[in-house]
């Protein structure tokens, strides 16, 4: 792959879409087994474990070439705001959970981290 100068719009834009995309991989391999009850743990464990390296093959891209453009910092909030929203939908249109206000208090908390980390730092 090359490399992808810090501050393009490429280096702008891909890491956020590859994060939803790493989350939603992530999310199948964490909570899909659920609707699985049958399945032994060991066969759950291995599905997880082989979605998870596909979800590897899109963070470590994401945070690779976002690094530059973004901070560590902020990527990792970026990163944590993306798996909030990517489970919620997960919840309610997979496993027919509903959403709470507690839940909304949280993501409301974590748009607040992104306000902050994206603050300028004064340097």
């Amino acid at each position: 792959m090359t490399s992808i100068p810090a501050n393009s719009w490429l280096a702008f834009l891909l890491p956020p879409l590859l994060l939803v995309g790493s989350n939603v991989l992530m999310t199948v391999a964490w909570y899909g087994h659920l609707k699985q009850p049958s399945w032994p743990l060991w066969l759950a464990v291995l599905v997880s474990w082989g979605i998870a390296f596909f979800e590897y093959c899109l963070a470590v891209p994401a945070n690779r070439i976002g690094y530059g453009t973004y901070t560590a910092q902020q990527l990792k909030v970026m990163q944590e705001v993306i798996t909030m929203a990517v489970f919620a939908g997960f919840a309610v249109l997979v496993l027919g959970e509903r959403l709470s206000w507690n839940y909304g208090a949280a993501a409301l908390c974590l748009v607040a981290a992104v306000v902050f980390i994206f603050l300028p730092t004064g340097k």
